[in-house]
């Protein structure tokens, strides 16, 4: 487990024993604690204030992990990209699981306000944990779902969160340049193609070590 990794699962713990504790006491020393996870990841990372503060008083409740929800769309054998306004850097449809829908739901939502296109999932076909794959370093401890998705139009136009929006072949992802990382690898990408050309019945997961 590396620094960010550690700091993230203190700080869940310790916003997790705030909402269940009743003896005062314990809030105050828990409350003194999460002032010093806060000046650790300062001085131990390289987020702002600002990021670190929001962070940290982010979640209510019991802390659970965070839903990153991923759409893969194809035109015959070419997938379907678009291009962050925030980066420039290329990824699958999706974000973050809102409140009021299911995973399916958003995965159709995403691909609509970001590619414009109609969509149908079909199935999951791969659900990680981020930090147990090489994605960039997150303060929130995530989980990625892919959907598979049947197009249902194929006229592409960019939403309010994208610039472009376009289907690449296997040769094209595989020299892409500017992915983004944090929101799908590249090997992300070609799991893709690979169930697209080989569909299996089930998802593909982290197994037990």
């Amino acid at each position: 487990m590396d620094t960010t990794q550690a700091l993230a699962k203190l700080k869940a713990l310790v916003n997790t024993s705030l909402h269940y504790t009743k003896d005062v006491y314990d809030r105050e020393r828990l409350e003194e604690m999460k002032e010093i996870l806060l000046e650790l990841s300062q001085n131990l990372t390289s987020y702002s204030e600002d990021e670190l503060e929001a962070f940290f008083n982010e979640d209510l409740g019991y802390v659970t992990p965070k839903v990153d929800v991923r759409a893969v769309v194809f035109e015959d054998n070419r997938l379907l990209l678009v291009k962050e306004k925030a980066e420039g850097r290329w990824s699958l449809p999706g974000g973050w699981a809102d409140v009021g829908y299911s995973p399916a739901e958003i995965a159709q939502k995403e691909v609509r306000e970001e590619s414009g296109l109609e969509v149908m999932p079909l199935q999951l076909f791969k659900l990680v944990d981020k930090a147990k794959h090489p994605y960039p370093k997150s303060l929130n401890y995530v989980y990625k779902l892919f959907f598979y998705c049947e197009a249902k139009t194929f006229e592409v136009q960019p939403g309010l969160e994208t610039s472009e929006a376009r289907f690449f072949s296997r040769e094209e992802v595989v020299n892409l340049q500017n992915i983004s990382e944090d929101r799908n690898t590249r090997d992300d990408l070609l799991d893709a193609f690979e169930f697209h050309e080989h569909p299996t019945a089930g998802a593909k997961f982290d197994h037990v070590q």
